[in-house]
């Protein structure tokens, strides 16, 4: 399932610093209408190829286990062609992403997958109320769910041995429920995941610095790494009810003939990611939470990455958690967190992504502090990043602190056609006008001036 997130990127203000007091923003009073939506084509998101032998570990761990930490006995997937249905309430920027998505899943993944209006397809997803889909599981953005068709099945059969993955020996039906009412993105985004589970793992590892395969959802479309763990689990090797030992045995000629450069690279050292490390992440991001119980637990998870000698995604992730809970109460201390996330976060090319996710908080404080200069330099560097990775959300919110920044140094023009570039990219990422305008107030709520 797809949690939602510790702090959205459709709220920064309530993790950022801002002034008690402030004018509207004079390019904000100029804007009568929002430009059109823009959308991405839907290219491949590739990254650097890994070692054949770690992503062997990341298959079996993905595989194997739930994010609960239950060990799952027996390897499933659909056998032959995989239709997929689309019901509720979906509108035509639903249907279309899906369409991408699906063309990406046949030429990437290699499946025989095709959507289909049939009542008994393989996978139905089903678009919702978003209330309604919280009123039931609270705290989700999305989820999908074994042997269900519906949302009304899914409420006659939920915590019962029918909704139980661990329970399967092959999959014949999946049911997606997603959110009809919120931004295109977040539905996208619960898309590509949901859909990736459905058809393949089931489990999520805060390891992965390139996958969607991680609660830090960093990642929000369908990555190279992901698309290479789905052909992997559709390979003729394989089959229903295979024990992990089974697979492990036929997976190192699978990852040969799939990824033939994995075989030239040099696997790091396992380290496995320790169930207290993430009891403390999932306490700091849950946020019926008390902030102290937060913020603690937030530290904890911080001196734990620290204790274990971490210096990956995990660690980066550990103080990027940690700042964004300080950001109010200790600027210092966040801005600091921010600083050292950034510095594991550059210590691969994997994680360029999660720099980016960075560079719009420390933008935050530059620009809160008229360091305009900065400001400027982060969003330039951020920019193509989100825009590679097909955050719009992101890129939208970076393209306005670059918009800020630029009237402040005596670039009007510039920052005016900057900031309708934002705008329109808004709308794909934020949803509603009244939300693409709050955010481009957040946004210039932020500077001093």
């Amino acid at each position: 399932m797809r949690v939602l997130k510790l702090c959205a990127v459709t709220a920064i203000t309530a993790c950022t610093p801002v002034p008690q007091h402030h004018e509207p923003s004079r390019a904000i009073s100029m804007e009568n209408n929002l430009p059109p939506m823009r959308t991405f084509a839907s290219n491949n998101v590739s990254l650097p190829t890994r070692p054949n032998s770690e992503l062997l570990n990341d298959f079996l761990d993905l595989t194997f286990r739930l994010e609960s930490g239950r060990n799952v006995p027996l390897f499933t997937r659909f056998e032959g062609p995989i239709s997929v249905r689309l019901t509720g309430s979906p509108n035509s920027l639903l249907v279309s992403d899906l369409r991408a998505l699906i063309s990406r899943l046949q030429s990437e993944a290699g499946l025989d997958i095709y959507l289909t209006g049939a009542p008994n397809a393989s996978i139905t997803i089903e678009a919702i109320p978003q209330a309604e889909l919280q009123s039931t599981a609270r705290n989700v953005a999305c989820f999908v769910v074994p042997r269900i068709s519906n949302w009304a099945e899914y409420k006659a059969n939920r915590r019962t041995p029918q909704t139980d993955w661990t329970t399967l020996e092959r999959r014949d039906k999946a049911a997606i429920f997603v959110p009809a009412d919120v931004a295109p993105q977040e539905i996208r985004d619960c898309l590509h995941e949901e859909l990736a589970q459905a058809l393949g793992p089931l489990n999520d590892l805060y390891r992965l610095p390139d996958s969607v395969f991680n609660d830090d959802n960093m990642h929000s479309v369908l990555t190279s790494f992901d698309m290479l763990m789905l052909r992997t689990y559709y390979a003729p090797e394989l089959r229903n009810g295979m024990t992990r030992g089974e697979v492990a045995a036929r997976l190192p000629a699978i990852l040969a003939r799939l990824n033939p450069a994995g075989e030239r690279m040099t696997g790091r050292p396992l380290n496995a990611t320790t169930r207290d490390w993430i009891e403390q992440i999932e306490t700091a991001l849950r946020s019926q939470n008390n902030a102290g119980q937060r913020r603690n637990a937030a530290e904890n998870a911080l001196n734990l990455s620290i204790s274990h000698r971490w210096n990956d995604a995990r660690h980066g992730f550990a103080n990027f958690v940690f700042g964004r809970l300080q950001v109010g109460r200790d600027d210092e201390l966040a801005r600091a967190a921010f600083t050292a996330a950034d510095r594991a976060y550059r210590a691969s090319n994997e994680t360029r992504l999660q720099t980016a996710h960075v560079a719009l908080q420390l933008a935050a404080f530059s620009l809160s502090s008229g360091n305009y200069i900065e400001t400027l330099a982060r969003a330039d560097e951020a920019i193509p990043i989100a825009a590679a990775h097909e955050n719009a959300a992101l890129l939208a919110t970076l393209l306005m602190f670059k918009a800020e920044a630029l009237d402040h140094l005596g670039r009007a023009e510039e920052a005016q056609s900057v900031r309708m570039d934002s705008l329109a990219w808004a709308r794909y990422g934020f949803g509603s006008e009244q939300n693409v305008r709050a955010r481009l107030q957040e946004v210039a709520a932020l500077d001093p001036r």
